[in-house]
């Protein structure tokens, strides 16, 4: 567990604090975060295929790394995470992410699955381009579609890094408050009611190999705090589509601010859910578990 954790502050404090803001506005710093993000595929083994578009006039690109399933290589499980930052250095949202996604990219890379499993690095998933044509996991998903792709499921990472132990330290929209615990000391999966059988599975196989605690809420696409990620893109499209969480703006109070920092998370928690999501991933594709 000790390299599993070191490798995640690794790369959130690359992404977080030598990077630092990563949007339009601080465009090279995406640019820096897109290299790192290759490199670190790229010394996995995987080779790269960058989804190049447009955005207020600059280039912008969601990266794509592959490991080809061995039964049924056209049966596709996708494991997503967005780059960019809003308005701070982003540790949280979304470093913590994508540093789950490289995590378990190399965690993965030498396994044997039956599907094929699509690590992605969407770009443009904050304000201003959330819920617009611009974002990156929309250009994804609206392509994928358009091709016919056979996307099984699909599993989002988004601001994974903050836990406390603190009673009343999470905080729900008013509906939830009434069924869901108020210490912010687990990961939670987010769906909606056409991908409930993901969440089911994900949830039944993760606490097979893990005791670190999980939940999860099945919800109208419409509730407040269940769309606010790139699943929603899938959903679009008719995919099966999660959401991995600490719930971000409703238990971190330095979501979308200048202190979301790297020294604020919680990297031995951070590392039970990506242990966790290794396991759940080699039972979804296939995998061989010894």
């Amino acid at each position: 567990m000790l390299v599993i954790i070191d490798n995640l502050k690794r790369h959130v404090y690359k992404l977080s604090h030598e990077i630092g803001k990563r949007d339009i506005a601080n465009y090279w710093n995406l640019e820096k975060a897109k290299i790192y993000i290759c490199e670190q595929f790229e010394s996995y083994g995987y080779k790269i295929r960058l989804e190049h578009y447009v955005v207020a006039g600059r280039e912008i690109s969601n990266i794509i790394a592959v490991k080809e399933g061995i039964k049924s290589p056209s049966e596709i499980v996708v494991v997503g995470a967005h780059y960019d930052s809003f308005c701070g250095p982003g540790a949280d949202d979304n470093a913590s992410g994508v540093a789950g996604l490289l995590e378990l990219a190399r965690l993965l890379k030498d396994q044997t699955t039956n599907h094929t499993i699509k690590f992605i690095a969407f770009d443009s998933e904050e304000k201003p381009h959330f819920g617009t044509e611009n974002m990156g996991s929309r250009v994804y998903a609206k392509g994928a579609k358009d091709s016919n792709k056979n996307i099984t499921g699909v599993i989002i990472f988004d601001s994974i890094g903050y836990y406390s132990e603190t009673p009343r330290s999470q905080k729900y929209p008013p509906i939830f408050k009434l069924f869901y615990p108020h210490t912010g000391n687990f990961i939670k999966v987010v769906s909606d009611f056409s991908s409930n059988a993901l969440a089911k599975d994900i949830k039944k196989y993760f606490k097979k190999h893990s005791t670190f605690p999980i939940r999860s809420v099945t919800a109208f696409r419409f509730f407040h705090g269940i769309n606010l990620s790139d699943h929603g893109s899938f959903w679009r499209e008719g995919y099966k589509a999660v959401h991995v969480t600490d719930t971000a703006v409703f238990r971190n109070p330095a979501h979308h601010k200048m202190n979301d920092t790297w020294d604020a998370l919680d990297y031995e928690s951070m590392s039970y859910v990506i242990k966790g999501f290794y396991f759940v991933l080699m039972e979804i594709t296939g995998g061989c578990l010894i």
